[in-house]
């Protein structure tokens, strides 16, 4: 049994790689903001618990949690201005065209869900469900948080990227509403464990090997 489950980690970690490279070719900037992400989600995961093999899962799931962009218009992913509601029902269109790709690429449900779920709220106001509290799987609320900190504290087409501090405000804003109360606690106390938590944003490409790139995000 445990030789067939790291055959299978094996493979899944390698579509994955392959699908995370796609994203790096189709769109550099998003490819950089998974992998911090990926980064945050796993010190999270650690920090509540997690044991290496799980929260390393979590981590590869962050990886490829914007897959379905790559489908969505480079004049809507790159829009400086606001988006229309045409524009913004195209934009959260992504998480189900990247739960879909996934599904067809047969990987473990695991990975779909967190990809699927991760722009779900805890007050039920997010998509594409409309899941609230506890029914949103513990592993996309862990990836929301991660996810929108990266965002906050980014540089984007239509935005300047917040401090550490004015991040902290506006998450705290969110608390019991868009993130989990408790979680979202945990994520703040580890900010303050943790000096320089903020990872430099820089372009990163993928090394050839499949399991190289672990090591860059494995570092707990």
């Amino acid at each position: 049994m445990g030789i067939a489950r790291s055959e299978r980690d094996q493979e899944t970690r390698t579509v994955l790689f392959s699908l995370a490279q796609s994203i790096q070719e189709r769109d550099r900037v998003t490819y950089e903001h998974s992998r911090r992400v990926a980064t945050y989600v796993q010190r999270l995961a650690r920090y509540i618990g997690w044991n290496r093999h799980d929260a390393r899962d979590l981590a590869l799931a962050a990886m490829v949690h914007d897959l379905g962009k790559t489908w969505i218009a480079n004049t809507i992913l790159n829009k400086s201005a606001a988006l229309s509601e045409l524009e913004r029902r195209e934009m959260e269109r992504h998480p189900v065209i990247g739960a879909r790709i996934l599904i067809g690429c047969e990987v473990p449900s695991f990975f779909v869900e967190t990809v699927l779920y991760h722009h779900e709220a805890w007050d039920g106001h997010g998509y594409p469900a409309g899941l609230s509290g506890e029914d949103i799987p513990l592993s996309a609320r862990l990836l929301t948080i991660a996810d929108v900190y990266d965002v906050l504290t980014s540089q984007r087409p239509y935005k300047a990227p917040l401090t550490e501090y004015a991040a902290r405000d506006r998450m705290l804003a969110g608390s019991s509403t868009s993130f989990d109360p408790q979680l979202l606690d945990v994520f703040l106390h580890l900010l303050n464990d943790t000096p320089n938590f903020i990872l430099p944003q820089h372009v990163c490409a993928l090394p050839h090997q499949p399991m190289e790139p672990m090591a860059a995000i494995v570092d707990m």
